[in-house]
């Protein structure tokens, strides 16, 4: 790990420096690949869409986590919601629709499929919700997600409260169960790449 990290939550100024850091972390994911064949698309896209989801679902709730070098750059972001809070309101959907509908165009249709199928999924016991965890590729295995998942994750130890997450590759399943989440099942979509929810229970006397 650096020997200079920080973790702290994002101010509203960093959204979107925060947006682009996930939109490149994110430019190899299989579901995103999915979404947005055209990786020249793709690339832009996921800026609009973090931004999008940040500024008005995630930031409200308070549960956005970035991690800064020593030179201040941000390496890496998570975008939780709390307990009870990751539902997408109808209000927060009208306000993301401009943005949801310049980065998906035509494929507005599959990623609402996609979106239905992850909600059928998702556990209904109070949780806190990891919608989101990425590192900058340049800064991959300098410690930034391992900081950023204890941030929270100790948050959830003290409350007694579970978390809960999707993992897009099926490589990483081992990396998030060293941290205590479990696979509980898979989300098969149709023509699409699978998703492997997991769910972790707090551990007592953290």
């Amino acid at each position: 790990m650096p020997t200079e990290l920080d973790v702290r939550p994002a101010r509203r100024d960093e959204i979107a420096a925060l947006a682009r850091t996930l939109a490149d972390a994110f430019q190899d994911d299989p579901v995103m690949e999915w979404m947005l064949p055209d990786s020249r698309r793709r690339a832009k896209g996921l800026a609009r869409l973090f931004a999008a989801q940040t500024r008005y679902q995630h930031f409200a709730s308070g549960g956005v986590d970035i991690a800064v070098d020593s030179a201040g750059t941000i390496a890496g972001a998570a975008l939780w919601d709390p307990p009870g809070r990751w539902k997408t309101s109808s209000l927060t959907e009208l306000r993301m629709l401009p943005q949801m509908v310049r980065v998906f165009g035509s494929r507005m249709r599959a990623g609402k499929q996609l979106v239905e199928l992850m909600t059928a999924a998702h556990p209904e016991e109070p949780h806190w919700y990891l919608a989101t965890i990425g590192t900058d590729p340049r800064q991959r295995g300098g410690g930034y997600g391992r900081a950023l998942l204890n941030e929270r994750l100790a948050v959830c130890d003290r409350e007694g409260i579970p978390a809960y997450l999707e993992s897009s590759k099926q490589a990483n399943l081992g990396y998030y169960e060293r941290f205590g989440f479990e696979v509980t099942g898979t989300i098969t979509v149709p023509d699409g790449p699978d998703l492997w929810p997991m769910w972790r229970t707090p551990r007592t006397g953290a």
